[in-house]
């Protein structure tokens, strides 16, 4: 994919810090973007995900709904295909000019957490996971962490999501900023719902290796398995009792980046496609980044975890209960304050996990992030 002209990559960089909320996304396997604008007013936060029915726009929703991170709903007061449309779109704004004059409001550089100190943290809360599904209380458990790297005033959040459009043809990148939920790069290979009309589509997506020399491997330890397995199950679930004649593809090796997965889809006839927000309810936070039993894995989370995922591990995508809908995990996300980017990852626990391993591929998985940062804007 090829950057716009310069005067619409200076409006769309410019964006990320106006009053403004806008996304830019491009799905799998396709080459033209998407623009979501929302010319006035504050984006509409609501009150719990079941207040989605019947809404369309773009939606930011986080793993944990709270006043310092709301869900969030983009009216599409402007919509664009291509950069030739959004090109137009943009310049037409009657505050276009005054766009261009936002500058970087200057932020309080976040003390560097240095690796070794990252690493003990992460092990201490490994440790505080890892109990409870010796004890069997759990069957799984998913442990996240963030990493964040200063950057220079001159890191382009366009040129991050271009370099991202090219790197992951497998995945859906967006661009998302709201002054709500603050600027947001993600390349996430996981569909939450996806569909229109009656016929829907949501994947069980679990177990992770990486790449071997651009061969795929396709031998997964039981470890793997047994985590796949608990999230298609719970997903199966949830398809059967919103919809009718599912049919079921996996599980199988699946791409994303210089990592696979182990993926299975699941293709059903939705019941009621007003109620897209009471399907959403069940479906968020899935086994796949939570656990399982979900309510107690979920709170279990929020206690123990040692930090706030914000909107790591939420989902975000396109919403429209009477066309094409398209949302995905918030997975492989950044995201980009003045001076800083804060990196997320995160991977299945299980009884039989390796701190070692587990702590080696929440690494592996930010490196997706990390890639498409140049490395010329990066501050030690």
């Amino acid at each position: 994919m090829n950057l716009p002209n310069k005067h619409t990559q200076d409006l769309l960089d410019c964006l990320t810090r106006s009053r403004l909320s806008f996304a830019l996304y491009r799905l799998p396997w396709t080459d033209e973007c998407y623009l979501v604008l929302q010319t006035s007013g504050d984006v509409e936060q609501p009150a719990n995900i079941q207040e989605l029915n019947g809404k369309k726009g773009f939606v930011m929703v986080p793993f944990h709904q709270s006043e310092k991170h709301p869900p969030v709903v983009i009216r599409p007061d402007v919509t664009a295909y291509d950069w030739d449309e959004i090109s137009e779109a943009l310049t037409s704004l009657e505050c276009a000019d005054a766009i261009l004059t936002c500058r970087h409001s200057p932020g309080i550089p976040t003390p560097f957490v240095s690796e070794e100190v990252s690493k003990q943290q992460y092990t201490e809360a490994f440790e505080r996971f890892i109990t409870p599904l010796r004890e069997k209380h759990f069957q799984k458990l998913v442990l996240s962490r963030s990493a964040t790297r200063h950057i220079s005033d001159d890191f382009s959040p366009l040129n991050a999501f271009i370099r991202a459009c090219n790197s992951y043809p497998r995945m859906m990148i967006y661009l998302c900023h709201t002054p709500a939920s603050g600027t947001w790069i993600g390349s996430t290979p996981e569909i939450l719902l996806s569909g229109h009309d009656k016929e829907w589509h949501t994947v069980a997506l679990a177990g992770t290796m990486p790449m071997q020399n651009e061969v795929m491997p396709t031998e997964w330890d039981k470890k793997n398995q047994e985590e796949q397995g608990y999230v298609t199950d719970y997903i199966r679930r949830i398809a059967k009792k919103f919809g009718n004649k599912m049919t079921e593809k996996g599980p199988y090796t699946a791409r994303a980046g210089q990592l696979v997965h182990l993926k299975t889809d699941f293709y059903f006839l939705l019941k009621n496609a007003n109620n897209l927000g009471n399907l959403l309810q069940e479906l968020h936070p899935t086994p796949a980044v939570c656990g399982l039993p979900k309510e107690n894995a979920f709170r279990f989370i929020l206690e123990n975890e040692g930090y706030d995922r914000s909107y790591y591990s939420g989902f975000i995508g396109w919403l429209d209960p009477e066309g094409h809908t398209d949302l995905y995990v918030n997975l492989r996300c950044m995201e980009i304050e003045a001076g800083e980017v804060t990196l997320y990852a995160g991977g299945g626990i299980l009884a039989s996990s390796e701190v070692e391993s587990e702590w080696e591929e929440t690494g592996e998985k930010m490196k997706t992030m990390r890639s498409i940062i140049n490395p010329d804007f990066i501050t030690k």
